[in-house]
C-alpha cells in the first residue's frame, strides 16, 4: 500500500512538505539528510511530469491515442478508420439531436467529439456520453460516467433508463460473465439500437443475450489483436453487408 501511495503526486507533495518542516524543527527529531531530501524532491518532480503527460489538454484529448492504452485494463484502441466508421454509424442511427452511449469505447467517443467539432449544421448534432472504468477520462467532465461492469446498473441518478438512441459497447473481456453484465447495462440505456464490438467467439452469447447479428464489417485496432474481432447489431445496418 505504501508503494502505491508513493506513486501519487498529491501524497508525495504532502510527504515532502512534512519532511521539509521536520528538517527545520528540533534536533531531537529524526531528520532526512540533505541528499535524501533532494532525491525525494527530484522523484516528486518526475512524477508530476509523468502525470501531466498522461493528462493531455482537453483540446488534444479527443485524438484517439491521446491517452495511452493500459493493457492491464484490457484497453486496445481502434484504428482511426474503425473509430471513424463506428462513430459515423452511431451518428446515423441516433438521428438528429440523438443521444449516443459509448460503453467502454473511448476511441469512438473521441471520434464523435472530433466529428462534432467539424459539423457546421448544429441542428444535426448528436450528444454522447462515455461510460468508462478508467478515471483518466474524467477530463471529459460531465460527459464522463464512471462505469464498472461488475456493477452493471450502478449508474448516477441522472442516467435514466432507455435514454439513449443507440448504445455502442465493447466489453473489456471475452467471457460470458463479462458480456452478460455489460448486456444489462446496454439494455438499461438503449431505446432499442445496439452496436456491440467483441470477439468472434462471443457470437452465440451476443445472439442469446441481446438478439444481435454478426456483421461482415471487420473492425481493426491500432495494435493487432490475437483474437478475431467482430461487430454485432440488432437493426438494419450497412455494417451487415
Amino acid at each position: 500500500m505504501l508503494i502505491g501511495l508513493l506513486t501519487k503526486p498529491d501524497f508525495l507533495q504532502l510527504l515532502l512538505k512534512f519532511l521539509l518542516t521536520m528538517s527545520d524543527s528540533d534536533d531531537d527529531v529524526p531528520q532526512l539528510s540533505a541528499a535524501a531530501l533532494a532525491a525525494l524532491q527530484e522523484f516528486y518532480a518526475e512524477k508530476m511530469t509523468e502525470t501531466k503527460q498522461e493528462q493531455p489538454a482537453l483540446t488534444d484529448s479527443y485524438t484517439v491515442g491521446s491517452f495511452k492504452e493500459d493493457w492491464h485494463m484490457s484497453q486496445f484502441w481502434y484504428s482511426d478508420e474503425t473509430a471513424a466508421r463506428l462513430a459515423e454509424e452511431a451518428i446515423q442511427q441516433a438521428g438528429k439531436q440523438g443521444r449516443i452511449a459509448c460503453v467502454s469505447t473511448p476511441s469512438v467517443y473521441q471520434t464523435l467529439k472530433q466529428l462534432e467539432s467539424q459539423r457546421e449544421d448544429e441542428s444535426h448534432c448528436v450528444s454522447s456520453v462515455l461510460f468508462e472504468f478508467d478515471r483518466r477520462f474524467t477530463a471529459y467532465g460531465h460527459e464522463f460516467v464512471f462505469y464498472d461492469y461488475n456493477n452493471p446498473l450502478c449508474l448516477p441518478e441522472h442516467i435514466l433508463p432507455q435514454s439513449f438512441d443507440v448504445v455502442i459497447a465493447d466489453p473489456p473481456y471475452l467471457s460470458e460473465e463479462c458480456l452478460s453484465k455489460v448486456a444489462l447495462t446496454v439494455k438499461y440505456l438503449t431505446k432499442g439500437k445496439i452496436l456491440l464490438c467483441t470477439g468472434a467467439i462471443m457470437e452465440e452469447h451476443a445472439r442469446k443475450l441481446m438478439g444481435l447479428k454478426i456483421c461482415s464489417y471487420l473492425p481493426k485496432h491500432s495494435h493487432n489483436l490475437a483474437n478475431e474481432f467482430r461487430c454485432y447489431v440488432n437493426y438494419d445496418s450497412s455494417l451487415l453487408s
